[in-house]
């Protein structure tokens, strides 16, 4: 193959790569990008109820802990709009732009802590659950999770056909959750979750208009000329400035959140490695790696003193130097019972699991009484229905009884509709045979059964007519 050939295929498959991945072949045109984004930004008439709203549903999802109620909360939100045009009047230089969406940003801020922060006051639920909690200790992983949100959501709107993307954007990076436990932080007085919170919040707006800033740059929007260069300088210093003061404390965070798992790992991994003897089992492991501390509550053969020592000083070698080892066990190898303190997680944890059995096996039972009694009571309902229609038909029968009985045939203990009644002269077979295909039908049971007893002066005869006519009657 010769050189020339080669080139050409190279050049070939560089320029199918660069089709294949351009976000210039699909792009909306410049003016309709441009109403679109600068409509995002407004916040009047129905914009501000509905963030209400969705503030409300986020609230409630994060007080009950439910994922659902929070996603479904962040699909609702009018967050973005603001925030990418923010980027949208950064990225085109239209500070007016830029002071209008800091403006109703600003405004759907304030809404949005003071609708959470009224109903946290409210709530009679006021334990903090995972799902809020999980908002208070924002790190790089936030930051990352913004700034690419943030790109897929500018690209998405800057298309001609729009997509799904901004509802995706808005669950990824999660802007309503963190106004929320922002407002949990003031409601509660807890200003280390309010802190926390609202930095998350910024971060999530400060790298999603810095990925609209990127975007429309690369775009080449049609954006204002400074006339003083000086002047733009300053405003790229000032946007960088932002970005990095914004996004420097979230490294320290995920530094520290590493470092905790690392230390989480490692000294689980020790109590496993060090109090596996044959004697001794490990009931409960409580690491807290903000002090360092690893508590560790034994059953078995009680450990002495120095062997406890021993384990100490292996903490440093397993990489474990400033940690604090707490070992909780019998009070006496001759004690057969196990210490209070040592034994508390698992007895409660018992308690609780036993309870909820019992409590799961007796709602089970009501349900299935609750089951039987409305059986029972369509039954009822049924057999009256049965009862009048059949004396509608033949009014020269009386004494009509509809029940259910045990029939042989069908069955232990199974229960079979049964239908009683005295008739001043007994039907002929065709009517019989009519009565009893009525009977079945109208019960649903094939095998429903048909008595009659036909009374003549003072004698009368009883005839079960399971199925055909009876036969016919002597003298």
């Amino acid at each position: 193959m010769n050189l020339p050939e080669t080139t050409s295929r190279t050049a070939s498959l560089r320029e199918a790569i660069a089709h294949r991945f351009s976000l210039l072949d699909d792009k909306a045109d410049d003016d309709e990008i441009d109403r679109s984004l600068r409509a995002g930004v407004e916040l009047r008439g129905a914009t501000p109820w509905i963030l209400m709203f969705a503030i409300v549903i986020a609230s409630v999802g994060l007080n009950t802990n439910s994922n659902a109620v929070i996603i479904g909360a962040m699909l609702v939100s009018p967050l973005m709009g603001p925030i990418v045009g923010l980027g949208y009047g950064v990225g085109i230089h239209d500070f007016a732009l830029v002071r209008r969406s800091l403006v109703n940003l600003g405004i759907a801020a304030g809404i949005s802590l003071l609708t959470s922060t009224l109903y946290f006051m409210l709530t009679p639920l006021d334990e903090a659950q995972s799902e809020l909690l999980a908002r208070t200790t924002p790190s790089l992983w936030d930051v990352l999770i913004a700034l690419a949100g943030g790109l897929a959501g500018i690209i998405g709107q800057t298309r001609r056909e729009k997509s799904n993307v901004i509802p995706g954007v808005a669950i990824a990076t999660a802007l309503m959750p963190p106004l929320c436990t922002a407002g949990y932080g003031l409601a509660n007085g807890d200003w280390s979750v309010f802190g926390g919170a609202f930095y998350l919040f910024s971060i999530n707006c400060v790298f999603i208009a810095f990925a609209a800033v990127v975007v429309i740059e690369f775009l080449r929007l049609p954006h204002r000329k400074f006339l003083d260069p000086r002047r733009e300088r300053h405003v790229k210093r000032a946007l960088l400035a932002i970005v990095l003061l914004t996004g420097l404390p979230s490294i320290y965070l995920a530094a520290r959140l590493v470092d905790n798992e690392v230390f989480k790992n490692r000294a689980r991994e020790f109590v496993r490695r060090e109090f596996r003897a044959a004697q001794v089992h490990v009931l409960d492991t409580n690491v807290v790696p903000g002090t360092r501390d690893i508590e560790v509550t034994l059953i078995g053969a009680r450990l002495p003193a120095a062997a406890i020592k021993t384990i100490e000083g292996r903490l440093a070698p397993a990489g474990l130097q400033d940690a604090r080892l707490s070992v909780h066990q019998a009070q006496a190898e001759t004690d057969n019972k196990i210490d209070v303190r040592s034994l508390k997680a698992d007895i409660l944890a018992d308690i609780v699991r036993n309870n909820q059995q019992a409590l799961q096996d007796k709602d089970a039972r009501i349900a299935a009484l609750q089951a039987q009694l409305s059986g029972q009571q369509e039954w009822v309902e049924q057999a009256g229905a049965v009862t009048r229609e059949f004396e509608a038909q033949y009014p020269q029968c009386g004494n009509v009884l509809v029940g259910r009985a045990v029939a042989p045939e069908a069955g232990q203990g199974a229960l079979v509709p049964i239908l009683s009644a005295d008739c001043r002269r007994r039907p002929g077979a065709a009517d019989i045979k009519r009565i009893h295909d009525w009977l079945k039908v109208r019960t649903g049971d094939a095998g429903a059964k048909l008595v009659l007893s036909a009374t003549r002066g003072k004698i009368m005869r009883r005839e079960a007519l399971a199925t055909g006519p009876a036969p016919a009657s002597k003298g």
